[in-house]
């Protein structure tokens, strides 16, 4: 019986042996045999360029440039110490220096180790002549981002940076890996899936120890595509040469489709800075209290001050509370429930043309009051503010519109005559971004469209559509907009307006001033109008951050519409 046993017991080995041979040898054959071709085969990512983004008239504003990177494959022949000694004297660097790169740098016998990034061209040919002699090295082409203008529409563009956490948890599933280089704020960011590049790849082939043996194959990267924008280089330069040394920004918009030609916050960055890895100059970037790396004019918030009383005028013009024949006497101030509110001068008898134009707070006092808070709010959203214009760049905010409601609900207090007073000259608790006013100023100029910002023009030279919708139409009746159109000439052409520094611009301009009360600095100043005023082609808001007042922000817009011109550049 034991025998028996163990003949038994054999035999079940002898063939759960059998039946594991056969599947391995012949089931599953062709499966393992994969395995063992992937084992024996490595592939060496290759970097291609990133898109370029140009401007309107597909000039560079951002290119690459090609810098070579020195590798070193471990593998049998010459010895480690050998090839960096002969590398060392070609690089003109010390070989204990290249010696300690190779070692922090090791990870495999296959994997090519960076022993030396961003060596001239001169030193590539001389390396790569002496191939034969030091066959364990690859000298690379490694893209870098080119930036010719340095910091020119540098929030517009933004810069490139290694992907972090956040980032990489919400694109993982869109391909993109730990250590891939994306774009930070702007365009780099907004469409880092036109700009980047698809990776290509060095196939080599390993022995069972992982030594590199030859190369197999060579799949070419994909470069990204190109992105044309609605900038225009000239424009951008002469209005960041005219914001050199200020706080604030400039928008410069086409009239016919909303296509930005000016995007110039001040002040600004040069996002090469970033390709450097330049510890110290990123940190005073980061560091520094005027924030460059804001886009002052879609990511900040300010009081609107006078340039807000073109959206009070049409509202009492709309509804009937005031018309051309309506009149106040500015004495330089009124009492508003116990307190008194004062003017910034003594105006006289003002009509509706004479308060635009010399921009006389007690008329709008008495206007906002006849309106009450309700109408103006409605007239501010109806006009677009309180919520995004949807301009085709990242992290725009929306501003802020009061309202009576919103102050019982959320501050617990009641509203007041004194903060209609308030609320009816852009002061208080109302909030706008430069390109929000550069919005509502265009319902004027185009006689009552809301035009929709955009700042992409085509991809890989196809014209690209992503404006949200057609400009729609305001109901304003065509008498309120040629009301304040005329009122906002005045300002400009009449010696009392308060832009009357513009009169003598090479081409009529129609705007309104603004100087923004705030708790701490200087007052902002505003200027937002068109030119020419008879057929408006271009929309201009300019907003100095504590500026001082709106003079200076239309001595700025004089600044600029004169080098415009002057160099012909429309």
């Amino acid at each position: 019986m034991r025998v028996r046993a163990v003949i038994i017991f054999l035999t079940t080995g002898f063939i759960i042996l059998s039946s594991g041979l056969v599947n391995l040898q012949v089931i599953q054959h062709k499966k393992l045999k994969e395995f063992s071709d992937r084992n024996c085969i490595r592939l060496i990512p290759q970097q291609g360029c990133r898109g370029k983004i140009l401007d309107r008239n597909n000039k560079i504003i951002v290119d690459n440039s090609i810098s070579y990177d020195l590798l070193l494959i471990p593998q049998r022949g010459l010895s480690v110490e050998a090839s960096l000694s002969k590398i060392a004297k070609i690089l003109g660097t010390d070989y204990a220096k290249l010696k300690s790169t190779y070692k922090q740098g090791y990870i495999a016998p296959f994997v090519p180790i960076t022993i030396a990034a961003n060596i001239t061209t001169h030193q590539a040919i001389a390396l790569e002549e002496l191939k034969s002699d030091i066959p364990d090295i690859l000298v690379q082409p490694h893209p870098l981002r080119r930036y010719p203008y340095g910091t020119l529409a540098s929030q517009v563009i933004g810069h490139l940076g290694e992907i972090d956490h956040w980032r990489l948890s919400k694109l993982a599933d869109y391909g993109y890996q730990t250590k891939d280089v994306v774009g930070f704020g702007g365009i780099e960011e907004k469409y880092d899936y036109y700009l980047r590049y698809k990776e290509g790849a060095l196939s080599v082939e390993v022995d069972h120890r992982g030594r590199f043996i030859r190369t197999i194959g060579f799949k070419p990267p994909q470069d990204g595509k190109d992105i044309s924008l609605t900038l225009d280089l000239g424009m951008q330069k002469i209005a960041e040469s005219a914001m050199a040394g200020r706080r604030g920004s400039v928008i410069i918009m086409d009239a016919s489709d909303g296509g930005i030609l000016v995007m110039a916050s001040s002040p600004n960055y040069n996002p090469s800075v970033f390709i450097e890895k330049d510890r110290s100059r990123i940190s005073s970037i980061f560091n520094n209290p005027n924030a460059p790396l804001l886009n002052r004019a879609i990511s900040a918030n300010y009081p609107p001050a006078s340039v807000f009383k073109s959206i009070v005028s049409a509202a009492a013009l709309e509804t009937n509370k005031i018309n051309l024949s309506t009149s106040y006497l500015c004495t330089g101030s009124t009492k508003i429930g116990n307190r008194s509110f004062a003017c910034w001068d003594i105006h006289g008898k003002q009509d509706i043309f004479d308060a635009i134009a010399q921009s006389c707070d007690i008329f709008f006092y008495k206007t906002g009051l006849l309106l009450g808070p309700d109408i103006i709010h409605d007239y501010a959203v109806k006009f677009g503010l309180s919520r995004l214009t949807n301009i085709d760049l990242p992290y725009e905010v929306g501003g802020f519109v009061p309202s009576r409601t919103w102050r019982k609900i959320v501050k617990l207090r009641n509203w007041f005559d004194g903060d209609t007073a308030n609320f009816s000259i852009g002061q208080g608790e109302l909030m706008v971004t430069p390109l929000q006013i550069t919005r509502v100023t265009g319902v004027f100029a185009t006689n009552g469209l809301i035009l929709y910002p955009h700042i992409i023009k085509a991809v890989n030279g196809k014209p690209v559509y992503v404006v949200p919708k057609k400009p729609s139409r305001i109901s304003l009746k065509a008498s309120t907009l040629n009301t304040i159109r005329q009122g906002l000439r005045k300002a400009v052409s009449d010696s009392k307006g308060t832009a009357g520094n513009l009169a003598s611009a090479p081409v009529a301009v129609a705007g309104k001033t603004g100087t923004a009360q705030v708790p701490k600095g200087m007052s902002h100043g505003w200027f937002a109008g068109f030119f020419p005023f008879d057929k408006p082609k271009y929309i201009i808001c300019v907003m100095l951050e504590n500026g001082g007042s709106g003079h200076a922000a239309a001595m700025v817009t004089d600044e600029i519409i004169s080098a415009i011109y002057k160099e012909n550049i429309l």
